[in-house]
């Protein structure tokens, strides 16, 4: 089976997810806020492009089942319920609610996607459930990408080495496995950074600026490993969490 990282989804060429195993990872912070929202009882996230197209879906539904939501330049979208701080994303503010998300880089990313296998959101966060997802394809002998959303189009430290600590374990144990250079030189960044996630989001760009911009909680929530055990899955243009209703 064939591994490959991309950094950011303007890499992405045609082929490249066809029928793949994909996982999109947007660290800081939009794969960890989904994953909050689901473990929190939220029954869905939509994502969007923008935020004049999350307002015309919101149209459409019953407006106390959904939550606006999402950022630009890190700071909530005037009007809409909620940034895209997982700390807002409690069980009081999501629970039972859809939520229309759209963030600068990661529900782009997940657009960018489309004729996946299937899809799933990975992050710190629901590390190990996930894992095991990703584990399973590869022993089945499934093709895996894994997509990096970056940060306005640039490389991300975090998003990095987050792919690292995924392929590293990915590809334990398992014979022929084929990974390209991007799969490779994320996991020397894990390597580096897997024992101090907190100095690593305290260092790269982007979490620099959130801390800048009074985020600096967000970074705790990013860098808790497994502490929302769920697999949140893309499919049919919304995010659910992985379970009876959707076994793979």
């Amino acid at each position: 089976m064939r591994l490959e990282v991309f950094f950011g989804h303007h890499q992405l060429a045609a082929g490249d997810v066809s029928g793949r195993v994909v996982a999109v990872i947007d660290v800081l912070r939009a794969s960890t806020t989904i994953a909050v929202a689901l473990a929190n009882g939220a029954r869905a996230v939509a994502p969007f492009d923008n935020s004049e197209d999350v307002v015309t879906r919101s149209k459409t539904l019953v407006r106390g089942e959904i939550r606006l939501a999402g950022e630009r330049r890190m700071h909530p979208i005037p009007g809409f319920d909620l940034g895209n701080s997982p700390r807002e994303f409690t069980r009081e503010a999501v629970e039972g609610k859809t939520i229309l998300l759209s963030t600068t880089n990661g529900t782009r990313a997940l657009l960018a996607v489309q004729g996946a296998r299937d899809v799933l959101v990975a992050s710190y966060v629901n590390f190990s459930p996930c894992l095991a997802m990703l584990r399973a394809a590869a022993r089945g002998g499934a093709d895996i990408a894994i997509v990096c959303a970056g940060s306005d189009r640039h490389f991300s430290l975090e998003d990095a080495a987050c792919a690292g600590r995924y392929t590293r374990h990915i590809t334990k144990r398992l014979a022929n496995v084929d990974v390209n250079d991007a799969a490779r030189a994320c996991m020397l960044v894990d390597g580096k950074y897997r024992d101090d996630l907190e100095y690593l989001f305290s260092i790269s760009s982007h979490g620099r600026a959130l801390a800048e911009a009074g985020y600096a909680e967000d970074l705790t929530i990013c860098a808790a490993v497994d502490e929302c055990p769920v697999v949140p899955i893309y499919a049919d243009r919304q995010i659910t969490k992985l379970g009876p209703e959707r076994e793979r």
